[in-house]
C-alpha cells in the first residue's frame, strides 16, 4: 500500500470511529478478543435498534475494521486486527513521532516527554 492509499484507508477508519454508535461496537468487539460476538449479543449489549446496528456494522465492515462470518445460525461480527494495527501504527509513524521529533529538535524535551506521556 502506497503512502496516499495508506492515508485513505486511515483516514475512512477514523471517519466511520468517529461516530459514537460505531465506536461503541467498536469497542466492544476490541474487548472480546478474537473469538468476536454475535450480532445480536452486540445488540443486546449496546441497546441499538436491529437496523440502526446493522447500519453500523455495514460502515465498520467496509473501511476494513470489522469481519463477519457465520457460525450455524449466528452471524458473528470480529474486530479485524491488521486492518487495526495498520491504523495505530501508520497514526504513530506519520503524526505522533514528527511532533516528538520537532519537539527535540527545538529544545524542548520536556514538551517532548509530556506529548509521549499523554498517548498513552
Amino acid at each position: 500500500m502506497d503512502d496516499l492509499q495508506e492515508l485513505e484507508a486511515t483516514a475512512d477508519c477514523l471517519e466511520a470511529l468517529g461516530n459514537s454508535t460505531r465506536l461503541a461496537v467498536y469497542r466492544l468487539l476490541v474487548k472480546a478478543g478474537p473469538e468476536g460476538l454475535p450480532v445480536g449479543a452486540i445488540q443486546e449489549a449496546l441497546d441499538v435498534p436491529a437496523s440502526t446496528l446493522t447500519h453500523h456494522l455495514g460502515r465498520l465492515i467496509w473501511v476494513g475494521l470489522v469481519q463477519q462470518r457465520r457460525r450455524g445460525r449466528q452471524l458473528l461480527c470480529t474486530t479485524n486486527y491488521a486492518c487495526l494495527d495498520r491504523m495505530m501504527n501508520f497514526m504513530q509513524r506519520e503524526c505522533c513521532q514528527d511532533d516528538v521529533s520537532r519537539a527535540a529538535s527545538l529544545g524542548r524535551p520536556g514538551a517532548a516527554r509530556s506529548r509521549r506521556r499523554g498517548s498513552r
